[in-house]
C-alpha cells in the first residue's frame, strides 16, 4: 500500500506576518495616494479627483477647445452653445450657454468633472452646480502662458498628460517664435475696441492686451479699470492710437470694413485713420483663451507690422 503524506502549508511566523501585512497596507496606501489627482484651478481652489475624469462637461467655448487640445475629446459628454471647435464638438449635447445653464441636463449626463468659466457663467447657477458635489475646475487664463499651464493641468485631471504636455509645448513654441520676431519692434499704440455702443475696450490685465504686447504694441487703455472698461470717443481721440483693432465674426477680407471700424473715418486726423490702420481679426482666434489664440496673435502681429510701415509718426 502506498501512503501519501498529508499536504503541508507553511505559515510565516507571527511577527513575519505582521511585517508583511504592514508592508502591504503601506503599499496600498501609497497606491491610493498616487491614484489621487490634485491641481489648482484659476480661482486658486484645489481640485482633487480620485481617478482621471471619464465624463466631462465644458461650460465655455474656450474650455471646450482646451479640453480637446489636452486629449479629452473622447471624455466629453456635454458643452455649452457656441462650442464649435474642433468640428466634432458641434455634436456634443448642449447644456445651455454662459447666461443660462440647463442644470437638469447636466445632472442627467452624470459628469465626474465640470470645467467652468470663472467670470462668464452666472454666479447663482454656479452655486447650484456646487450643490451637485461634482468637482469643478474654474478656467480663466489671463496670460498667454496660462493656456499652456491650463493644458497641463487638464491633462492631469483627464489622465491624458502625454497629449496635453505635447500641446502645451507646441503652443509655447508658437508664442516664443512670435515674441522673438515682434516683441522688440518699434512700439505701435493700439486701441482695442470690444463694442461700439457703449464704446468698450480691454485693460492691461486681459489676455488680448498680452497679445498686443507680444506683437510690440502698447494698449493705450491698459491702466483703466475694470477688465472691460467703457471709454468715450474723446478719450480715444486724446490717446490718438496708431492702430485700432476689433474682433470680427469670422475672417474678414482686406476689402471689407466692419461698421464699427468705418465709423472712425469721421475723424480723419486720428493717426489710425490717417494711415488706414483699422484692423479686424477673427473673433474666435483672438477672443478665446485657447491654443488657437496663437493664430490670432500671428494675424495681429502682421497687422501691427503693417501699421509700422504706414505710420508717419512715432507712438505717443
Amino acid at each position: 500500500m502506498i501512503r501519501f503524506a498529508p499536504s503541508i502549508r507553511f505559515a510565516p511566523p507571527a511577527h513575519g506576518f505582521i511585517h508583511w501585512f504592514g508592508a502591504a497596507a503601506l503599499a496600498l496606501t501609497a497606491l491610493s495616494a498616487h491614484a489621487a489627482i490634485t491641481v489648482t484651478d484659476d480661482s486658486g481652489a484645489t481640485v482633487t479627483l480620485a481617478a482621471p475624469a471619464q465624463r466631462v462637461i465644458s461650460l465655455a467655448p474656450h474650455v471646450t477647445e482646451l479640453l480637446y487640445a489636452a486629449g479629452g475629446g473622447p471624455k466629453m459628454v456635454g458643452a455649452v452653445s457656441y462650442s464649435d471647435y474642433p468640428p466634432e464638438a458641434k455634436q456634443l449635447p448642449r447644456v445651455g450657454d454662459n447666461k443660462a445653464l440647463d442644470l437638469e441636463r447636466i445632472v442627467a449626463l452624470k459628469p465626474d468633472l465640470i470645467v467652468v468659466w470663472r467670470h462668464g457663467n452666472a454666479q447663482r447657477q454656479l452655486e447650484r452646480l456646487r450643490e451637485l458635489h461634482v468637482p469643478l475646475f474654474f478656467s480663466e487664463p489671463r496670460r498667454l502662458d496660462d493656456i499652456a499651464v491650463s493644458l497641463t493641468k487638464l491633462g492631469r485631471l483627464l489622465g491624458t498628460s502625454a497629449s496635453a504636455d505635447a500641446a502645451a509645448a507646441a503652443f509655447r513654441d508658437d508664442i516664443a517664435r512670435l515674441r522673438a520676431r515682434y516683441a522688440n519692434r518699434p512700439a505701435v499704440s493700439v486701441f482695442y475696441q470690444v463694442w461700439d455702443r457703449p464704446l468698450m475696450t480691454l485693460n492691461g490685465e486681459h489676455m488680448i492686451s498680452d497679445v498686443i504686447t507680444l506683437c510690440g504694441g502698447r494698449n493705450v487703455f491698459a491702466d483703466l479699470q475694470p477688465l472691460v472698461p467703457t471709454v468715450s470717443i474723446e478719450a480715444v481721440l486724446a490717446a490718438n492710437p496708431q492702430a485700432i483693432v476689433t474682433a470680427a465674426p469670422g475672417a474678414t477680407r482686406p476689402d471689407t470694413m466692419l461698421p464699427q471700424l468705418d465709423t472712425w473715418r469721421a475723424w480723419p486726423g486720428l493717426a489710425a485713420v490717417a494711415n488706414n490702420n483699422l484692423f479686424a481679426i477673427d473673433g474666435d482666434l483672438i477672443n478665446r483663451p485657447a491654443p488657437r489664440i496663437a493664430q490670432g496673435a500671428r494675424q495681429l502681429c502682421e497687422d501691427l507690422e503693417l501699421a509700422r510701415s504706414r505710420s508717419k509718426q512715432p507712438a505717443p
